[in-house]
């Protein structure tokens, strides 16, 4: 990677105090990045079209946008407010891209997700089907407004010639992740269950599902390079795979996460809930091609390090009980 690249780059990053906006930002820093841009949700709110038409009218030597902000988390939240989360999701795309371009901003990266695929989309999920069928219906109106942004993207290259590029990450994991049992992803959640179960000595955790679907997961720092190499690199139109290439079932998870805790009690399934997407497993064969980008996290040592962190921050973590 180039580091004089990025020293005249003047970087807004939405999103960028978050879970893996907080790994980008030190990623550019470390690249010598000219100048990085964190708006907050507190003073700049990017639902709304005004504060985000304020960001770049404060901002108008802005080269580049990394758009990570999203409302997002796993299969229970999404269920719960798939209203909100479609719109959310929606209008911060919608508004960042279109005033990006306004303001001449030289290039937009957009961050998608996995829950844009085809629930039964062919595995591994190649770029060129996405559009093969409607998404697993838990977390659709997410994946849904998340690919529109896709859409607004190539949208603008083909009328303005506007350069917005469009990365689909697998489902991260790693430290500063969300340990809400509410809201957070399948493998903070789980961690979380394990660690307290372990520490209090429960005789059982409960799991959601029946542990049959598979996942591919990234290390967030992972993630973080292979947005940064786009960033610098990679200028095309299509969308383009973020993974590890690496599919594992959610009961496998579970066990490896309950052998690194050293927690040994019981493992009860909760069918009543949903499975979620059968699998998902990408092909990561073009962001190699096109950008050079190969996650080297090893799994079960990135599950070691977020399982230790989480030990280490639990004090200052607001805890809930577990259910």
């Amino acid at each position: 990677m180039s580091d004089s690249f990025w020293l005249d780059q003047v970087v807004i990053v939405t999103g960028g105090a978050g879970f893996l906006g907080r790994h980008v930002v030190e990623l550019l820093k470390a690249r010598s990045a000219g100048r990085i841009i964190v708006p907050r949700s507190a003073t700049c709110d990017l639902r709304e079209q005004g504060a985000v038409a304020r960001l770049f009218a404060d901002h108008p030597d802005t080269t580049m946008v990394i758009h990570l902000a999203a409302n997002v988390g796993g299969i229970g939240i999404n269920r719960e407010h798939p209203g909100l989360f479609c719109y959310e999701n929606l209008m911060m795309g919608t508004l960042m891209l279109e005033y990006a371009r306004r303001a001449g901003v030289a290039k937009f990266v957009g961050i998608g997700t996995v829950c844009s695929y085809p629930k039964f989309a062919p595995v591994p999920f190649k770029e060129e089907d996405l559009w093969a069928g409607y998404p697993e219906e838990t977390n659709a109106p997410y994946g849904l407004a998340k690919k529109m942004l896709l859409v607004q993207s190539q949208a603008y290259r083909q009328e303005y010639g506007f350069n917005a590029i469009h990365l689909l990450p697998v489902n991260l994991y790693g430290p500063h992740d969300k340990f809400n049992l509410k809201s957070s992803h399948v493998i903070p959640a789980v961690i979380r269950k394990m660690v307290d179960a372990q520490e209090s000595g429960a005789a059982h955790v409960t799991l959601f599902g029946d542990g049959s679907p598979t996942r591919e997961f990234l290390f967030v720092r992972d993630a973080a390079e292979g947005i940064v190499l786009a960033a610098e690199r990679y200028n095309g139109d299509e969308p383009v795979n973020l993974g590890s290439a690496f599919e594992i079932s959610i009961r496998d998870l579970v066990e490896v996460i309950a052998d690194e805790v050293g927690y040994n009690g019981e493992l009860r399934w909760d069918t009543s809930k949903p499975n979620g997407q059968p699998r998902r497993k990408l092909d990561v064969s073009r962001a190699e091609r096109e950008f050079g980008f190969v996650s080297r996290t090893d799994f079960r040592a990135g599950l070691r390090e977020t399982i230790q962190w989480y030990r280490q921050q639990r004090p200052e973590l607001t805890l809930r009980p577990i259910s």
